[in-house]
C-alpha cells in the first residue's frame, strides 16, 4: 500500500498547485470587489494556507510513506487525513449546492473526479490507518 501513499502524495502536491490558478478562473477579482477589505484578504490567506495544508500532506506521503504504513503514529496521521478527506467528500454532495454542476458537461464531469478523489484519499488513509485490520 505504501505505493498508493505515494500515488496519493503526487496527487495532493497536484491538488495544491491547482489552487494558484484559482483567483483567475473563478474572477475573485470581480467576484470579491464588493467585499470590505478583510473579507478579501481572508479568502485569499485562507486558500492560500488551505493549499499550504494539502501541499504538505503530499510531502508527508511522498516523503515518509514507509511510516505512515508501518508506524503507530503514522497510522494515527492516516486516520486524521482520513476524516479529513471523509468530511470534504461528505462536503462535495451536503455542502455545495448540485446548481453548480448539474446539467454542465465540464462541470459534472469536475464534480465526479472530484468525488472520486476525495472517495480514493478517504479509503487510501482509512485502510492505512489501521481501521479495517482484524
Amino acid at each position: 500500500m505504501i505505493i498508493h501513499l505515494k500515488i496519493a502524495g503526487g496527487l495532493l502536491v497536484l491538488l495544491a498547485a491547482l489552487h494558484v490558478g484559482f483567483p483567475r478562473y473563478f474572477r475573485w477579482r470581480q467576484e470579491f470587489a464588493s467585499l470590505s477589505l478583510i473579507n478579501r484578504q481572508m479568502m485569499y490567506f485562507h486558500t492560500f494556507f488551505l493549499a499550504l495544508v494539502v501541499l504538505l500532506m503530499g510531502v508527508l506521503c511522498l516523503l515518509s510513506a514507509e511510516d505512515l504504513a508501518n508506524t503507530h503514529l503514522g497510522h494515527q496521521i492516516d486516520l486524521g487525513l482520513a476524516l479529513f478527506w471523509m468530511i470534504r467528500l461528505l462536503l462535495q454532495f451536503f455542502g455545495y449546492s448540485p446548481v453548480h454542476w448539474r446539467g454542465k458537461r465540464f462541470d459534472t464531469l469536475i464534480h465526479v473526479l472530484f468525488s472520486i478523489l476525495w472517495l480514493y484519499l478517504t479509503l487510501i488513509f482509512l485502510v492505512e490507518s489501521g481501521v479495517f485490520a482484524n
